[in-house]
């Protein structure tokens, strides 16, 4: 086991920040629909969350040393150490709201499988790692707002078929860089494909046919998260969901028909921007329209 002593040490050649910030991202993260009193504390959970998973995807740490620096980052959010300056924030943060860490601490669990797995066998197999990479992430917010518990399934599902994008459009460069493959192994093995086939310039006509029947499977999870602006009482937070869920749409299709080995699965601001328009006129209609609220929230003010 690596010595905690060995981890801190470590921490000499992590960057000071996270490697990117919210803006980088496919999705919204505390876009200006959520109310300022919220914004800051979703922040410190996005660095929180962007520096441990930093750790996780370091091509040159060995994975006995992202699990220690792992640890680091668990001590920090608890009050065990200060070492991990992207830990602070938070840790400040949820105390502040009296909030537990327990949806931050399920991101490191996550994170602690990338350390060590760099495969998934089947489709279950990878819904279990989701349910601790991406759940807990929209569970904090919806904590943070205040809202029922009972929105977690749709938050659940929108979330997790984010996560699923992010994967297949970055299939290639996961494999290629930290030999990592979010694809099911039995999805490509039905194609009689290995792991190089993501390596490749362009998609097979039978890794595209994996590709898009993932995406399709995908696609039912995004129209479960469209439930989510409908559930939540947070006027603000209601818009926030409903244009992640028109963008996730956008790009679920856009999976169904470009190779993400060879052509670009992103949104360029301008469209991005459209379609949150459509969006916000979407949640306006799901907050406004007669609807059942949820009923008792959780925390938070």
């Amino acid at each position: 086991m690596v010595s905690r002593q060995w981890a801190i040490a470590m921490t000499q050649d992590l960057p000071l920040e996270p490697s990117k910030t919210h803006r980088g991202e496919n999705f919204p993260v505390a876009s200006l629909l959520i109310a300022p009193k919220h914004r800051s504390v979703i922040l410190a959970y996005y660095r929180f969350a962007r520096g441990a998973d930093d750790v996780a995807d370091s091509p040159s740490l060995a994975p006995d040393a992202k699990l220690a620096l792992l640890d680091l980052f668990e001590a920090t959010l608890t009050g065990g150490s200060d070492r991990i300056e992207a830990a602070l924030p938070l840790r400040d943060a949820l105390a502040a709201r009296k909030l537990e860490p327990r949806h931050a601490l399920d991101l490191l669990r996550a994170f602690r499988m990338d350390a060590v797995n760099q495969r998934y066998a089947n489709w279950s197999e990878l819904m279990g790692y989701c349910a601790y990479s991406a759940a807990p992430v929209g569970r904090f917010v919806l904590d943070v707002h205040g809202e029922s518990e009972s929105t977690w399934p749709a938050s659940d599902a929108l979330c997790t078929a984010l996560q699923i994008i992010n994967h297949l459009q970055d299939c290639g460069a996961d494999y290629r860089t930290l030999d990592r493959i979010y694809v099911p192994q039995d999805a490509l093995a039905a194609q009689g494909l290995g792991p190089d086939a993501l390596g490749a310039s362009k998609a097979s006509p039978a890794l595209s046919a994996v590709l898009k029947t993932l995406a399709q499977q995908n696609a039912a999870l995004v129209a479960l998260g469209g439930r989510l602006p409908a559930e939540v009482r947070d006027f603000r937070l209601c818009l926030e969901t409903a244009v992640i869920g028109r963008l996730a749409r956008r790009l679920n299709s856009l999976l169904l028909t470009r190779d993400p080995l060879s052509e670009r699965v992103h949104l360029g601001k301008p469209v991005a921007l459209a379609w949150s328009g459509i969006g916000i006129a979407d949640g306006l209609l799901a907050f406004f329209r007669p609807r059942q609220v949820a009923a008792a929230p959780v925390g938070g003010e």
